[in-house]
C-alpha cells in the first residue's frame, strides 16, 4: 500500500479510538480562554500562557478551546514546538501554525502575504518566496514586521486564535517572535495561547524570566493548571470505566497514586481496567510502560524508534529509518495507535507520543547505546534522503541526530550547515548554538575531514578572507576554526550577547598568529572593542591594538573600520582634534576600497566629534545629513544610531524639545524594524533624560515603566537605572533613588559621559542624605583626572551640586576643612568647560553663585544672570534652581519684593518639573522669610526690618539633609 494512503488509514483507526470523551474540572479555565476569545473578536488583542506538570491536562483545555473558537467562528492555528533539536530548529512552531493556516485559508493568506514573500520566507516555504531578505539584524527586524503584518491582515475582519504548546522547548527566536508579536498586535482580532510545563522550569531555565516579563503586558494572562480534586478524579474514572460509579475503594487508590494528575489517572486506570489491577503498585515508569509492553514485538520495536527519533517523527520518515514490510510496518503502526501511545498527526503526515511522559519512559528502558544506535539510523536515513523531512528542519534534525549518536565527524560538518541555515533565517541565537556545538567538537575530528571543509559566506563585509588554496593546505583545520570563531563572533553580537562575542574573540586571539596574519588578527581585536563600547566600556586598548597590527599596511575595509572605532573611541572618552584626522582618514580609506557601511559610520562619529570641540551646527548638520542617507538607503541600525546621538546632542545643548523628538523618531523606527534589545534601550534613555529635564514626569515615568517590556526583559542599563534613580529623587523617595545608584557601577572605566552622570546623582544623594563627606568624595573622584573635552553637559550640573554640597554643609563639624582647596579645584575645571550655549552659560552662573554661598558671601546679581540666561531654554530645569538661588541671595539683601517674586516663579518652575524636595525647600524660605507663595497676599506681609540690611549677611539655604 502507498505510504500516504496506509498513513490516513492509521489516522482514520485513531479518530475511532479516543482514550475518553470526558472532561473535567476545567470549568475555570475555559471560562478564561473564553473570555480572552470575546475579548478578541470585539477587537482587543489577548495572549494567555498556560502553566502546569506533566500530565495536568494542558492538551486537553488548549484541544477544547480550539474547538470552542472554531465553533465560534474563529479560524486556529496549532504549532508545537519540538524535543528533539529544540533550541537548534529556529521558528519550528510557527512555521507548523502558518503551513496550517495555508491549508485552510488557502488564497486567503496567499493575499495577506503578497509582496512580503521574500521576507517570510524562513516561515512559508511554501508560498515559494525568493527568500532574498538580509541575513543581518534588519532581516530579522523585517521577519518580525512582515510576520505582525500577516497576522494583522488574516486578522481583519475575524478572530484568530494562534495557539503554541511545549513552550518549554521552544527555541530562542520563536520566544523572541512570539513576544514582538503580542507586543504589537494592538488592535487586531487575535489570541495567543501558549502552553508550558512548570516541572520542567529549573532556576536557569530561559523561560521563566521570558514568562515573567510577557505577564506585565497588558492583555496577557497566565494561569497554571491544578491536579484534579478527588471529585473530579470520579467523575474522570467513570468515563474511562464506563461506569457510572467506580469503585470507591479503586477511586480512593486511584487518587491517591495519581494525586489528581489526569494523565496517571487514566494510566492507573487502564492498568486496572485491561491488565487486572496490574499497576496499582508498580513504580510510575513501570506504570507508563504497561501500554508498551502489552503490545506484540514488532509494534515495541516501532515505539521505541518513534522515541528515539524525537517528539514528532514522520511517517516517511519513521517507515525508511524501520525498513520494515509495508505491511508488517502498517500492522505495527496501527497496534502503537490503538494502545494510545503513538498519535497520527494528519497536518504534517507524522506521530507524535500521546504524553511526553510515556516517551521519557520508553527512552529510559532503552538497552545502553540503543538509543545513540537508533539516532544514528535517523542519521544516515536523512543524509540519503534530504526530502523525508520539511526542509527548514533538515540540517538543524541531522545534526541534531548525528550529535545524539556521539559522531563527531558527521556532527562537524552537518552542524557548520545548521548553523548557515539558522543565519539565513535571522536566527541568531540558534546559529550561536550550533557553532558553539561545532567548536566543541573541533579537536575530535579528524583532520582530513577538516580539510574537506568549505568556507561559506563571510560573516562581515570586513571580514578578512584567507589566501586562495589555504583551504586545502595542512593548516585548513586552524583556518576553517578560526573562520568558525569569526562567524560566532558576529552571530553572538547580533542575537544581543556581547560577552560571548568577546569569548569567541578571544578564543580566535589565541589561535592566531598576528605576525603571519595581521588583518584576520586585527578583525578580532575590532570585534572587542565594539563589544566592550556595547557595554559602556572605551574598548580604546582593543582598537589600538588592531591599529598596531595594520600600521603600514595597504587600505583595506578593516583598517577603515578599525579607525572608524579608535575615532568613536576618542569621541566618547577624549575628543580632540587628533580624532577628528582619524575619522576624516577612516573615511577616506572606505570609499578608497568602497566600504560604504565603514564611511557612513565614520561620517556619523565625525559629526560627533564636530559637536563635542565646538563646531555645533556643523557637527549637526552632518549627522542630519548621513541620516537622511540612511533613511534613503533602509539602514535601520545606522538610522538609529544616529537617532541615538542627535537625541543626546539636543538634550546636551538644552534643546529639550528638539531631543523629545528625534527620540520619538527613533524609538518609532526601533519598534518599526524591531531592532535589538541594547539600541531601543539607548533610544528610550535618550527620550526620558529630556522629558525629565521638561517636567513631563507622566510621559518620563511610563517610558521608564515600559523600558523592560520594550527591551524583551533585559536587566536595565545604567543609563536607565540612572534615570530611574533620578525619577525617585524628584519625588522625594529617597531610598528607590540609593537603590538605583547601586545599580550602576562606579568604575571609571566607564565612558566619561556616564561615569560623570553617575557622580553628579551620587553627589546629589549624598548631600540629600546628610553626608557631605561623602559628597565631597564622590565629586572629587570624578574630577580626579581633567575633563575631556565636549562633557560640558555633564561636568557644569556636577561641578554645580559639589559647590552646592560645600554650601550647605558650611559650619558642619569638619566640614570646613580642605573647603577651599576643593572650590579652587571646582574653579579650575569650570575654566576649561564651554559656555557656548544658553544652558551652559546658566550654570556657570549657577556655579559662581553657590562658590560665593560656600564661601560666605552674597552674589544676587550672578544668580539674576543665570536665570535670564536659562530662561530661553524653556525647561524648568535647571531654571528652577536657578530662580531659587536668586531669591535665597534677595532675601539675605532684604530685598523682600525681588525675593518674594523670584520665589514664587521658583515654586511655579519646580512644580512643573515636579520637584518634591525644591518644593520644600522653597516652602521652608518663604516661612523663615515670611515671603507669601500666592500673590494676592504679598500686600499684606509685614513690612522689610527698618534696618538696613548688612550686605555680607547670608540667608542659610534650607539644609536639603532635612537635619
Amino acid at each position: 500500500m502507498a505510504a500516504a494512503s496506509a498513513f490516513y488509514d492509521i489516522v482514520d483507526l485513531a479518530s475511532h479510538t479516543a482514550v475518553s470523551s470526558a472532561f473535567v474540572g476545567r470549568g475555570g479555565e475555559l471560562t478564561v480562554l473564553d473570555g480572552a476569545l470575546r475579548r478578541t473578536s470585539a477587537g482587543e488583542p489577548s495572549a494567555v500562557l498556560v502553566g502546569g506538570e506533566a500530565g495536568v491536562g494542558k492538551t486537553r483545555l488548549l484541544q477544547e478551546f480550539l474547538a470552542m473558537a472554531e465553533e465560534a467562528g474563529a479560524v486556529t492555528a496549532l504549532g508545537n514546538c519540538l524535543e528533539v533539536g529544540a533550541e537548534d530548529l529556529p521558528f519550528t512552531p510557527l512555521v507548523t501554525a502558518l503551513r496550517r493556516l495555508h491549508r485552510d485559508l488557502g488564497t486567503d493568506l496567499e493575499r495577506a502575504a503578497e509582496g512580503s514573500e521574500g521576507q517570510l520566507a524562513s516561515l512559508l516555504p511554501d508560498l515559494g518566496g525568493p527568500g532574498h531578505t538580509p541575513d543581518d539584524e534588519y532581516g530579522r527586524a523585517q521577519l518580525f514586521q512582515h510576520t505582525v503584518n500577516l497576522f494583522e491582515k488574516l486578522a481583519g475582519d475575524r478572530a484568530l486564535v494562534l495557539a503554541i504548546e511545549d513552550l518549554h522547548w521552544s527555541d530562542r527566536s520563536t520566544r523572541e517572535l512570539l513576544a514582538y508579536l503580542i507586543r504589537t498586535l494592538h488592535r487586531s482580532r487575535v489570541t495567543v495561547v501558549a502552553t508550558y510545563r512548570t516541572d520542567d522550569l529549573h532556576r536557569g531555565h530561559p523561560l521563566r524570566p521570558y514568562l515573567a516579563e510577557l505577564e506585565r503586558l497588558q492583555g496577557v494572562q497566565r494561569m497554571e493548571l491544578e491536579r484534579l480534586a478527588r471529585p473530579e478524579v470520579e467523575r474522570l474514572l467513570a468515563g474511562l470505566l464506563d461506569t457510572s460509579e467506580p469503585d470507591h475503594r479503586l477511586v480512593g487508590w486511584i487518587y491517591e497514586r495519581s494525586e489528581g494528575n489526569p494523565f496517571l489517572v487514566e494510566e492507573l486506570a487502564y492498568s486496572y481496567h485491561d491488565k487486572e489491577a496490574v499497576g496499582l503498585d508498580n513504580s510510575l515508569h513501570d506504570i507508563l510502560l504497561v501500554r508498551v509492553e502489552a503490545l506484540p514485538e514488532p509494534a515495541q520495536q516501532v515505539i521505541k524508534v518513534a522515541a528515539g527519533g524525537g517528539s514528532s517523527v514522520e511517517h516517511v520518515l519513521l517507515s525508511a529509518v524501520l525498513d520494515l514490510p509495508e505491511d508488517d510496518l502498517f500492522d505495527a503502526l496501527c497496534a502503537a495507535v490503538s494502545a494510545h501511545v503513538l498519535v497520527p498527526e494528519a497536518e504534517s503526515e507524522s506521530y507524535g507520543f500521546r504524553h511526553a511522559l510515556m516517551r521519557a519512559a520508553v527512552l529510559d528502558d532503552l538497552l545502553p547505546g540503543e538509543h545513540s544506535r537508533i539516532n544514528r539510523r535517523y542519521a544516515m536515513t536523512l543524509e540519503s534522503h534530504p526530502g523525508l523531512v520539511p526542509a527548514h528542519q533538515w540540517a538543524g534534525r541531522l545534526a541534531s541526530y548525528w550529535y545524539l549518536a556521539h559522531d563527531p565527524a558527521r556532527v562537524l560538518p552537518a552542524a557548520l550547515k545548521a548553523s548557515r541555515e539558522a543565519r539565513r533565517g535571522n536566527a541568531f541565537a540558534e546559529q550561536v548554538r550550533m557553532l558553539e556545538r561545532a567548536l566543541e567538537l573541533w579537536e575530535q575530528v579528524p583532520d582530513e575531514v577538516l580539510r574537506e571543509l568549505r568556507r561559506y559566506d563571510w560573516p562581515d563585509d570586513a571580514y578578512p578572507t584567507a589566501v586562495e588554496g589555504d583551504d586545502r593546505t595542512a593548516d585548513a583545520g586552524r583556518l576553517h576554526f578560526v573562520d568558525v570563531l569569526a562567524d560566532a563572533t558576529v552571530a553572538a553580537s547580533r542575537s544581543g550577547e556581547p560577552e560571548r562575542s568577546v569569548r569567541f574573540a578571544r578564543m580566535a586571539s589565541r589561535v592566531i598568529d598576528e605576525t603571519a596574519e595581521p588583518e584576520r588578527a586585527a578583525w578580532f581585536w575590532l570585534q572587542r572593542a565594539r563589544a566592550a563600547h556595547s557595554q559602556g566600556d572605551t574598548g580604546e586598548e582593543e582598537s589600538e591594538r588592531a591599529r598596531r597590527l595594520l600600521e603600514g599596511r595597504p587600505p583595506t575595509a578593516v583598517q577603515a573600520d578599525v579607525l572608524s572605532q579608535i575615532s568613536l573611541g576618542g569621541a566618547l572618552t577624549h575628543p580632540s582634534r587628533e580624532h577628528i584626522a582619524i575619522g576624516e582618514r577612516a573615511v577616506r580609506i572606505a570609499r578608497e576600497v568602497g566600504a560604504s557601511a565603514v564611511e557612513l559610520h565614520a561620517q556619523v562619529t565625525l559629526g560627533m566629534l564636530c559637536v563635542f570641540l565646538g563646531e555645533i551646527e556643523a557637527g549637526l548638520a552632518l549627522q542630519r545629513e548621513v541620516l537622511a542617507r540612511a533613511t534613503e538607503i533602509a539602514s535601520p541600525y545606522l538610522q538609529a544610531r544616529l537617532h541615538v546621538n542627535l537625541s543626546a546632542h539636543y538634550e546636551q545643548l538644552g534643546r529639550s524639545s528638539e531631543a523629545v523628538e528625534i527620540a520619538r523618531e527613533g524609538l518609532a523606527t526601533a519598534h518599526r524594524n524591531r531592532l535589538n534589545r541594547l539600541s531601543r534601550a539607548r533610544i528610550l534613555g535618550n527620550l526620558v533624560e529630556p522629558l525629565l529635564a521638561q517636567g513631563r514626569l507622566q510621559e518620563a515615568e511610563a517610558a521608564l515603566t515600559s523600558s523592560l517590556e520594550d527591551t524583551g526583559g533585559m536587566q536595565r542599563g545604567d543609563d536607565l537605572n540612572r534615570l530611574h534613580a533620578e525619577l525617585a529623587l524628584l519625588r522625594g523617595d529617597l531610598a528607590g533613588a540609593i537603590d538605583g545608584l547601586a545599580r550602576i557601577p562606579s568604575s571609571q572605566q566607564q565612558q566619561p559621559q556616564r561615569m560623570l552622570s553617575r557622580a553628579d546623582l551620587a553627589v546629589r544623594i549624598a548631600a540629600r542624605s546628610g553626608r557631605f563627606a561623602d559628597a565631597r568624595n564622590e565629586l572629587l573622584t570624578a574630577i580626579e583626572d581633567e575633563i575631556p573635552a565636549g562633557m560640558d553637559h555633564y561636568a557644569w550640573p556636577l561641578l554645580v551640586h559639589g559647590a552646592v554640597a560645600e554650601a550647605d554643609s558650611r559650619g558642619l563639624p569638619d566640614a570646613d576643612v580642605d573647603r577651599g582647596q576643593v572650590l579652587e579645584r571646582i574653579r579650575r575645571e569650570a575654566q576649561r568647560l564651554s559656555r557656548a550655549v544658553p544652558l551652559y552659560e546658566g550654570w556657570a552662573y549657577m556655579l559662581d553663585g553657590e562658590l560665593a554661598r560656600a564661601e560666605g558671601r552674597n552674589t544676587p546679581e550672578v544668580w539674576v544672570r543665570a536665570v535670564e540666561a536659562l530662561r530661553p531654554t524653556g525647561r524648568p530645569y535647571p531654571l528652577a534652581e536657578a530662580l531659587f538661588g536668586a531669591a535665597v541671595a534677595y532675601a539675605a539683601t532684604g530685598a523682600r519684593e525681588e525675593a518674594g517674586w523670584l520665589l514664587r516663579e521658583a515654586e511655579e518652575q519646580a512644580r512643573k518639573r515636579g520637584d518634591t524636595e525644591l518644593l520644600r525647600e522653597v516652602t521652608a524660605l518663604a516661612e523663615r522669610a515670611r515671603l507669601p507663595l500666592d500673590p494676592s497676599l504679598f500686600a499684606e506681609a509685614p513690612a522689610a526690618p527698618t534696618e538696613a540690611p548688612d550686605p555680607s549677611a547670608t540667608l542659610d539655604r534650607p539644609d536639603r539633609s532635612g537635619t
